[in-house]
């Protein structure tokens, strides 16, 4: 949306005596709503059938449904794809169910972060990155590189944000394109 078109939006809503003037963005060919919490926003991407998958078999459901706010930084299909060959179904089995949750609260982190407060974060700081501690105690760093964030585990893989500022109401989805593995 470019800055007219955004001014426009913004002075059609404040017209209208509305609180929302940018719509979230698509994800996976679905509408997602800041009315709805992560989960039940996520459930309609056709691009994290995986991740919703693996969420359920974690049993995280309940908790990424709660108050928050929660920042998640949610891989698609493709970056799931791209581990080894294998990894994921051993996963998703019950007896590997302690693992798949570290992997995936290591995704999230608590606070409402969008990627213009990330990387300004980040260009303030000595090192150039934006730390976090995720919800399993694993760290992950933000970089912006040119307009793009990048998204850094633990192992200095990144994931770049494809999809920014996806607006719940328990906090913020960022779309990543890589899988972020805890050490």
């Amino acid at each position: 949306m470019n800055l007219f078109a955004k001014s426009t939006a913004l002075a059609l809503a404040l017209a209208l005596g509305t609180t929302a003037a940018f719509a979230n963005p698509d994800v996976g060919g679905a509408a997602m709503f800041e009315t709805k919490n992560i989960v039940e926003n996520a459930v309609n991407s056709k691009d994290h059938t995986t991740l919703v998958a693996a969420v359920k078999a974690a049993g995280l459901v309940d908790a990424l449904q709660g108050a928050g706010p929660f920042t998640v930084f949610a891989p698609v299909n493709d970056a799931f794809a791209a581990l080894p060959a294998g990894t994921v179904e051993t996963l998703l089995k019950p007896e590997n169910k302690a693992m798949l949750t570290k992997i995936l609260t290591a995704h999230v982190v608590a606070g409402n972060y969008s990627t213009a407060y990330m990387a300004k974060k980040a260009r303030a700081s000595k090192d150039g990155y934006f730390n976090m501690t995720t919800l399993s105690g694993d760290h992950l760093s933000a970089k912006p590189r040119g307009n793009k964030l990048y998204i850094y585990d633990e192992s200095g893989k990144a994931g770049m944000v494809t999809i920014s500022d996806v607006m719940q109401s328990n906090g913020v989805i960022q779309v990543v394109n890589k899988v972020l593995l805890p050490k």
